[in-house]
């Protein structure tokens, strides 16, 4: 077809080639050397401190969680739910100093001492490093949670068949919930990776901070963070619609100006996936109406039963043979349960999600109770975890 086109001609040689090299590499070395001199004249640790490195390196070794550290405090970790002292000497202001230079860069340091605490997050070859440095009565204090650079599937965490179905769906809501610490996001990362895995979708995360890098592979996968790669959380979720997304992930449901957008999101074809820090399905929803004033909490209602596919509240509990295992509280949207939620019927719900197996629902005190019979907990974790510890307490003597 284009055989009467003749083909375009090459470009010319570039000009004064040979100067312009000489003057990039004569700027690559002078960076260098400005590198250099920048990481000569940063503070070192006190004689007798390790590095940060070090710490993280060996708590990451240990298979400890978080990292808490702070001026004139023994360094102390999170060991499956537990705090867990050190033999780490007290830590200095000096050493301190050296550790935030370590992991953050002079503005982020200067950030930090103007406005008194810090977010971020920064990267080894062997894990992620989530950051949160703050001040004290006592200090600047820091603390970390290590997150694995590889991102565990839904069969190596354990995860319910419901979780695939879930992660099919093609639109709506889903809300993945819980205490800090409880394992949402790497439920979260386990569901994205499912997704990316099974089906060739554009994913959009926004995100404070990243904490699991995703690989595109089926599907095409764009990470943003906040106050990074976006000014504003709520204005990322708005430049999201106009981004040809196929699912948004939300890194949390913070205020009603996110709800509504992630409403409308999931209203318009898309699949919104977020968090919120509630312990329960159904207060999950009831959290959500707080948000909004009492003449529009009916209108909410009709939304979130209209958009929601399924609320999935996540714990962890330490089990007999010193691991964690998650426990859940799983609500799915069937026709029913839309017209209990528009009604506010929640003990109707609950009854619902007791006897739903069949669409994959479960109840906390359930899986805790499952647990319990597959000798994984004992019966006082079983008690301390349910949020009915009286009906869990029936549950263990048969009697329920």
């Amino acid at each position: 077809m284009n055989q009467g086109l003749s083909p375009l001609p090459p470009p010319p040689p570039p000009k004064n080639l040979e100067k312009k090299k000489g003057k990039a590499q004569a700027n690559i070395q002078d960076s260098r050397a400005i590198d250099t001199r920048k990481k000569a004249n940063r503070p070192k640790p006190s004689p007798g401190q390790p590095t940060l490195e070090y710490i993280i390196k060996n708590a990451y070794e240990a298979g400890f969680s978080d990292i808490h550290l702070g001026v004139g405090v023994v360094p102390r970790m999170r060991d499956r739910g537990e705090m867990a002292l050190t033999d780490y000497p007290k830590t200095d202001h000096n050493t301190f100093m050296s550790w935030l230079h370590e992991i953050l860069s002079e503005q982020d340091i200067q950030k930090f001492l103007t406005e008194l605490e810090f977010d971020g997050a920064t990267q080894y070859d062997f894990a992620r490093v989530r950051i949160n440095v703050f001040d004290t009565l006592t200090g600047p204090a820091l603390v970390m949670r290590l997150i694995p650079l590889k991102i565990l599937t839904m069969d190596q965490l354990g995860l319910p068949p419901v979780f695939r179905d879930i992660s099919d769906v093609h639109k709506g809501l889903i809300l993945v919930t819980g205490p800090t610490g409880s394992g949402k996001s790497t439920t979260m990362a386990a569901m994205v990776d499912y997704i990316n895995t099974e089906h060739a979708k554009h994913i959009i995360t926004i995100e404070d901070p990243i904490e699991f890098v995703h690989q595109s592979r089926r599907s095409l996968i764009k990470q943003r963070e906040v106050g990074i790669n976006t000014r504003k959380f709520d204005n990322a979720l708005k430049a999201a619609l106009r981004e040809d997304p196929d699912i948004i992930l939300v890194g949390e449901m913070r205020d009603r100006e996110t709800v509504n957008t992630a409403l409308k999101a999931a209203q318009t074809g898309h699949l919104v996936m977020g968090t919120l820090h509630t312990n329960s399905a159904i207060k999950t929803i009831e959290r959500i109406l707080t948000l909004y004033t009492a003449e529009e909490q009916d209108a909410m209602r009709v939304a979130i039963s209209e958009s929601l596919v399924a609320v999935i509240s996540q714990g962890l509990c330490r089990t007999t043979d010193g691991k964690r295992a998650a426990y859940h509280d799983i609500l799915v949207n069937t026709e029913t349960v839309k017209d209990y939620i528009k009604g506010s019927k929640y003990e109707e719900i609950h009854q619902i999600m007791q006897d739903g197996s069949y669409d994959g629902m479960i109840t906390t005190n359930q899986a805790l109770f499952a647990l319990y019979e597959e000798g994984r907990i004992t019966e006082e974790i079983a008690l301390e975890r349910s949020p009915t510890p009286n009906e869990m307490a029936m549950m263990l003597r048969g009697r329920f």
